[in-house]
């Protein structure tokens, strides 16, 4: 009996210590969700947010889902990109939060050029967004409310001496209403960033390369180019853009490159379906030569002929030797031989040419007598020239020189399909011959543009008789391959 008694004696001693080995536990485990619940809430050791934070949250994750950058894998990956600025200050997030720069899709920063792609500082900003637009300016930012327009001129004391992007609350598009494109008023994704410049304002487009090649290729190339053709000219126009995105064309604004022919034109023209199926088809890919992106330059039309860099003063090397000049022909002849720009010729009188020349050079050589081809490059390429005037001679070098030096308004060129069109300031292209007449000069040619790499209306009819877009791209840049971009 003692033995039992002590047994339960110990037994109840034992519950009471579990007992209490519970309660503490659970005032334990309580103490741990509350300190949780408050974190979640935003009321910890930090204390409550702040109301800019909460607008901050709202406006970056508000359209949580949404794929404003969305690859065809599906993958709801966002972009940033980081900078430092001028005075020293830590990095920061640039805005647009909702869209990350990844490998596979990293940021371009676009110039803007004004109306005409005349030059590259504006006399005003106006934008606008269906969904509204956020802008943010150093540590401060705000909203504008869909369909408000914005207006901002050098002028502005909230814009002076700071870097304002904005950015569409839906991951969508801002319209630009102070810039005239071919289409009417452009619209960018992704963010536009305005700041002063020394005579107006700066601005630029900063997004997806994928998504800006969307806007290239439809305003480099028709849409209704063949499908094969639609895709060279988009694994051509990623590859040129990758090896711009190497460095920067306008460092005092951190811009890769702007938005005309001295690069490639972008957001001239809508985008379209075709040329969109065409991005997205060779996402990703560019053309590879030794290891290495090739700059893939491009053109119009060719001569059945195209050339190589030493029609630009650059001899052949072991980066450069995928630019060969290359016969543009298949069984049937040369693939352009029935386009328009194949053949054309100018009959310019010699008073006109003369002071054309003037004009261009800078130079008085009176009355010009005659004009000599002394050297020409790979693929009949003209490289040389010499002008012989009544008050001196002056000899021009390259092709883009000379189409400058004989181009201008003042005259007309006639294609070979009877279509005649006024002059330019480039000559056609640099493949040509000059006769001299008694008052006129005649100089016949071919092509358009300056030949170097591929031809686009060349691509279009490969494509017509069955090239796939390899074959093409492989075709116009000897020894190079399209591969998937890495690094």
């Amino acid at each position: 009996m003692v033995r039992v008694k002590w047994m339960t004696r110990r037994g109840s001693r034992s519950l009471l210590i579990f007992r209490y080995i519970l309660y503490c536990a659970g005032i334990w485990l309580h103490l741990l969700v509350m300190t949780g619940m408050l974190a979640v809430l935003g009321c910890g050791p930090g204390g409550a947010k702040s109301s800019f934070e909460v607008e901050k949250n709202d406006a970056d994750g508000g359209f949580m889902g949404k794929e404003p950058w969305g690859s065809e894998r599906g993958e709801k990956e966002s972009w940033k990109r980081k900078r430092s600025d001028a005075k020293g200050k830590k990095k920061a997030n640039r805005g647009n939060k909702q869209n990350k720069e990844t490998k596979k899709d990293p940021v371009i920063r676009v110039l803007l050029m004004t109306n005409g792609y005349q030059g590259t500082q504006h006399s005003q900003a106006e934008l606008v967004s269906p969904a509204g637009m956020i802008l943010e300016a150093g540590e401060e930012r705000w909203q504008v409310e869909g369909g408000q327009s914005l207006s901002i001129t050098p002028g502005d004391e909230w814009v002076k001496d700071k870097i304002v992007r904005a950015w569409a609350k839906d991951g969508g598009e801002i319209t630009v209403n102070s810039i005239d494109r071919a289409y009417g008023k452009p619209s960018y994704e992704g963010t536009v960033e305005i700041r002063c410049g020394t005579n107006g304002l700066i601005l630029i487009n900063e997004l997806p390369v994928e998504r800006y090649l969307c806007k290239v290729v439809p305003s480099e190339m028709p849409p209704s180019y063949e499908l094969e053709a639609l895709k060279v000219q988009a694994v051509c126009a990623r590859s040129y853009a990758y090896r711009q995105m190497a460095s920067y064309g306008y460092p005092e604004y951190e811009a890769h490159i702007d938005d005309s022919t001295a690069y490639q034109v972008y957001g001239n023209s809508k985008p379209q379906e075709r040329s969109t199926q065409a991005v997205n088809a060779t996402c990703g890919e560019v053309v590879m030569y030794h290891g290495q992106i090739a700059t893939t330059y491009y053109y119009s039309t060719s001569c059945g002929e195209t050339t190589s860099l030493e029609a630009w003063g650059t001899p052949t090397n072991d980066e450069n030797g995928y630019l060969q000049a290359v016969e543009v022909s298949g069984k049937v002849g040369d693939y352009e031989k029935d386009l328009p720009w194949y053949r054309w010729e100018a009959a310019i009188p010699v008073q006109t040419l003369s002071t054309l020349v003037e004009q261009n050079l800078g130079k008085g050589l009176g009355m010009i007598r005659d004009i000599q081809v002394t050297k020409k490059g790979p693929g009949g390429v003209v490289l040389q020239i010499k002008l012989i005037g009544e008050n001196g001679d002056a000899t021009v070098d390259t092709e883009n020189k000379i189409r400058a030096a004989l181009g201008g308004n003042g005259y007309e060129i006639k294609k070979q399909d009877g279509g005649v069109v006024p002059s330019s300031k480039l000559l056609p292209s640099a493949f040509f011959t000059v006769e001299k007449g008694a008052d006129i000069f005649l100089i016949k040619g071919g092509g358009y543009g300056h030949g170097i790499g591929m031809s686009q209306n060349g691509a279009n009819e490969m494509a017509k008789e069955g090239r796939s877009y390899e074959e093409i791209v492989e075709f116009f840049f000897r020894g190079a391959k399209v591969q998937m971009v890495t690094g």
